[in-house]
């Protein structure tokens, strides 16, 4: 069964807070969105496997410990996704990004695919698929979906914000992908926004609310 990881660093409480409150701007919710990222992605990344090198440091010749060849790859849902690319890259510079376009629909609320870019081996890489919202839980379903028609077997989804509607969703649809979250929130409204929330990340990323 997938299981729910909350991350409630101090930290990233701190920041988060910040980037609730409706007086922040565009700029300050997209370097605290990318600071947060990195942040988790520490976590997220934490039980990847070590493997023993020969180095030589400045005195002598010695036994080390590296990330072993394993292979990373990140996947934003299009667009308020990317906000969350860059906090993760500064961790793994190699890793691939891969991008999925999905929209809700305003009537519906269900996601509507329009785009999907992934790199030619993402089935070999463990894959991060982010998206700062976690709300009904349609988008992140149907890009994890797609992720798999493409053959990836080792997927993580990180997002900011968590409706308990949106990981119940997911955790039904894929029970094999582990949520990593920086907050569970109350419920959705009636327009399936998250309650409390902090609003359209999308919107306040790109400064189009």
């Amino acid at each position: 069964m997938s299981e729910f990881h909350l991350i409630d660093h101090p930290l990233i409480i701190h920041k988060l807070s910040i980037m609730r409150n409706k007086k922040t701007g565009s700029k300050d919710f997209r370097e605290l969105l990318n600071e947060i990222a990195m942040l988790m992605g520490y976590e997220l990344t934490r039980d990847l496997p070590l493997e023993d090198v020969t180095i030589e440091t400045p005195i002598t010749k010695m036994k080390a410990k590296m990330v072993s060849g394993r292979k990373l790859a990140i996947v934003p849902i299009l667009r308020a996704g990317l906000g969350m690319v860059d906090g993760i890259l500064s961790l793994v510079p190699v890793a691939k990004v891969g991008h999925i376009g999905l929209y809700r629909d305003p009537d519906t609320h269900n996601p509507v695919e329009y785009y999907c870019k992934l790199p030619p081996d993402i089935s070999e890489r463990m894959v991060i698929l982010v998206d700062p919202m976690l709300a009904t839980g349609g988008s992140a379903r149907d890009a994890l979906t797609m992720l798999k028609k493409h053959g990836c077997k080792n997927i993580r989804f990180m997002c900011l914000v968590a409706a308990p509607e949106g990981v119940a969703a997911v955790q039904a649809a894929h029970p094999d992908v582990d949520i990593y979250s920086a907050a569970l929130d109350d419920h959705l409204n009636e327009h399936a926004y998250i309650v409390p929330g902090l609003g359209d990340a999308g919107d306040r990323i790109f400064g189009t609310i």
